[in-house]
């Protein structure tokens, strides 16, 4: 009778256990498929706005605990843009716990491509690790971190492929500081670089750089999809800002920290200030060519053509004595004080009329953003 008994409870648990499974099974499935049909939504939504997401193949999977949802040979067309665009990817990979649907784990496969549509591949992006985090839903993201692992862009220029940028690590972050996706967000960006390289941007460039800028960008009205050219427009047109809270750059003996904030002029131009302060003035003058700048700039030759007027080489002389001493001319222009300890020099970096200025150096010109 007692061996009855401990058969029937065996045999009671095991249909409890399978119904458990069997339970479990059907809520993981249903759940499955509404993140599919959300999925899907998804996708219809961002067509009609002109930009279209599709896979070699795909699937779901993850069971019992998360979701997976792997996408071989991504692709993405961005048709409503001044010129259409294709970027493709390797591969990804998305998944989801099931008791934290909302926060969304990515891994991306390489290489990423982008090109204009039907031409050769102008741009490849590559990395060792490629992983982002998405808090919200794909319509709705509130908080978004991209992290890559020696990532590296290349340009093709006549069939040959050049290093544009290389780095040993990146990291990019962003969330909605107030209002909402749909209304008036303020976005928070934070970008930490380190031994980033450009030497095809800039020759001061192919020093490593370590970079970390902290920036608040005020003025959306929402993130509806649109080029950026317009966003930016509407962005001046509500009278937004560009925050930089923090900026840290260290290369080689010199560091530069600082901060401020920049506006937006009625042509697309950055304008406004920061203050920054720098240790390792002389080796950063150096770097961006600060000597060549000054020397080739209108003004120098102004005052070159003068001199020479008074006495032929006079002029020349000028140039080569503005050169070699425009890191004390700087620093006595500058205020004197002291970062980490160091001897610095605090100065202001303007931007205006599509011109940047360290002090009184012409650092470039700087393109309109609409």
């Amino acid at each position: 009778m007692a061996a009855r008994r401990r058969t029937r409870r065996y045999f009671i648990l095991l249909i409890l256990v399978a119904v458990v499974i069997g339970g479990w099974s059907w809520v993981w499935t249903y759940a499955a498929g509404r993140a599919e049909a959300e999925l899907d939504g998804w996708r219809a939504r961002e067509a009609a706005s002109g930009r279209v997401y599709t896979c070699g193949s795909e699937s779901i999977g993850g069971y019992p605990f998360r979701f997976e949802f792997t996408c071989y040979q991504a692709s993405v067309q961005f048709r409503n843009d001044q010129v259409p665009l294709d970027v493709k990817a390797g591969g990804l990979l998305i998944a989801a716990q099931i008791y934290s649907p909302t926060l969304l784990i990515g891994e991306f496969r390489g290489p990423l491509t982008v090109a204009a549509t039907d031409r050769t591949p102008p741009v490849i992006v590559n990395w060792k690790l490629f992983q982002t985090s998405v808090r919200g839903t794909p319509s709705a993201p509130e908080r978004v971190s991209l992290v890559l692992t020696k990532p590296m862009v290349e340009r093709v220029v006549d069939g040959n492929q050049q290093i544009w940028l290389r780095a040993e690590h990146a990291e990019l972050h962003g969330r909605i500081a107030e209002g909402s996706v749909s209304s008036n967000p303020v976005v928070e960006v934070a970008l930490h670089l380190s031994a980033a390289s450009a030497e095809a941007i800039h020759p001061g460039a192919a020093t490593p750089i370590d970079a970390e800028i902290s920036t608040v960008l005020r003025g959306l009205t929402d993130f509806a999809p649109k080029p950026w050219p317009a966003r930016f427009r509407e962005i001046q047109a509500a009278g937004g800002r560009i925050d930089i809270s923090q900026v840290r750059l260290r290369q080689g003996e010199s560091l530069a920290v600082g901060g401020g904030s920049l506006s937006l002029d009625a042509k697309g131009r950055l304008q406004g200030q920061l203050r920054v302060t720098i240790v390792g003035l002389e080796p950063l003058l150096k770097t961006i060519g600060a000597e060549q700048m000054v020397q080739a700039s209108p003004h120098m030759d102004k005052l070159a053509g003068a001199l020479d007027r008074f006495a032929p080489g006079l002029g020349q002389m000028a140039r080569q004595q503005v050169g070699a001493n425009i890191s004390t001319g700087i620093n006595m222009l500058g205020e004197q004080t002291t970062l980490e300890g160091k001897r610095a020099v605090a100065l202001p970096l303007r931007f205006e009329d599509g011109v940047a200025m360290l002090g009184p150096i012409r650092i470039g010109e700087v393109p309109a953003l609409f």
